[in-house]
């Protein structure tokens, strides 16, 4: 039985055959506060040779998550072909991009994030983990995380990962869904 414990999680992808070249993919999606980034740090911790992305940071600012899937297409299409796969980071602080980082074939991938298991590189992923938690819990998180002067985004994050989430059918094409 699956639980959605880092341990059974980890166990399910390492059963399926490898996606993402000779390496498997994890996407770790969900609603903003519901606990995607624990999660992933649990997968990381058991799983040592993991390489654990946050796309918060390949997304161009408060407003970047409609480009969101294409970035990460450009990152995963290397790795599919067992070349290294690159990708933009953005400076949430400068609110501009600041670099390319590189990311070499790696037996597992982990991706964690708002919109990070989009429909159009589907099949380069292993195994598609949905998390969700009940809305005040994950503003109470997102509000000790980033701060009461972030709280003016909150708004407009809701409604934009709402409509991509809706567009994108994640949370019905999950493998796993898992509440927190």
């Amino acid at each position: 039985m699956v639980t959605g414990s880092p341990s059974d999680i980890l166990d399910l992808a390492l059963s399926r055959p490898p996606t993402l070249g000779a390496g498997r993919l994890i996407c770790i999606d969900g609603l903003a506060g519901s606990g995607k980034t624990t999660l992933a740090r649990g997968l990381a911790t058991l799983a040592p040779e993991a390489v654990v992305l946050g796309t918060d940071e390949m997304l161009e600012g408060w407003r970047g998550l409609p480009g969101l899937g294409a970035s990460v297409e450009a990152l995963l299409l290397p790795l599919a072909a067992g070349r290294p796969g690159r990708w933009r980071r953005w400076d949430w602080y400068a609110d501009a991009w600041d670099g390319t980082c590189v990311v070499e074939p790696t037996p597992l991938l982990v991706l964690e994030g708002v919109g990070s298991a989009a429909a159009s590189y589907a099949p380069l992923v292993t195994l598609t983990v949905w998390v969700e938690a009940d809305l005040d819990v994950r503003l109470a998180r997102w509000l000790q995380r980033d701060g009461e002067e972030m709280r003016p985004h909150w708004d407009a994050w809701l409604a934009d990962e709402e409509a991509l989430h809706a567009r994108e059918g994640t949370r019905e094409r999950a493998d796993l869904v898992v509440r927190t």
